[in-house]
């Protein structure tokens, strides 16, 4: 998988579960060491800081408007919770798992040179498979039901007349 920016992990669920389940484990492993009881804020921003990192060069807005690359908006998030008097070690946390994951799977191998350190298990494709070519996204039907919309002539919809406009009798 090339980190490609918007998208890196679509039709590629059993790499997206991959990087979940190894942010969750290191996040859980820091947790228990640190003895930290909620480890939501972690999950999040380990998420947070892969995305930002694979759309690096993207523009993102944040509060009141101000803009910026997406690469510094977990720092940007972390230096928000602490002027607003928050503590920062969740983000911390969370911006250093997804810095070890985002190193380990995209950096070292591809752009150092490095061996590949982290690979998604084989069984995950197998349940998971990816997803090769079609269209995807949100307003395309699947083709039965334009087949069944094309057959009942006007996709399905109900012709309901003019009414009555208030008023007439």
């Amino acid at each position: 998988m090339r980190p490609s920016g918007h998208g890196a992990f679509d039709g590629r669920p059993a790499d997206y579960l991959f990087m979940l389940l190894f942010n969750w484990i290191c996040i859980v492993i820091t947790g228990l060491t640190m003895d930290m009881q909620l480890l939501m804020i972690p999950l999040i921003m380990s998420v947070l800081y892969v995305w930002a990192q694979l759309n690096r060069d993207m523009i993102v807005s944040f509060w009141f408007g101000t803009r910026f690359k997406a690469c510094y908006l977990p720092w940007v998030i972390l230096g928000f919770n602490y002027i607003i008097g928050g503590s920062v070690i969740n983000e911390l946390i969370g911006n250093l798992v997804g810095h070890l994951y985002f190193f380990l799977m995209f950096r070292y191998p591809m752009d150092l040179g490095g061996r590949n350190f982290l690979s998604t298990p084989q069984f995950l494709y197998r349940w998971l498979p990816s997803r090769r070519g079609g269209v995807s996204g949100f307003g395309v039907p699947p083709a039965s039901m334009r087949r069944a919309a094309d057959q009942n002539g006007g996709g399905g919809r109900h012709n309901w007349g003019q009414g009555f406009r208030l008023g007439d009798q």
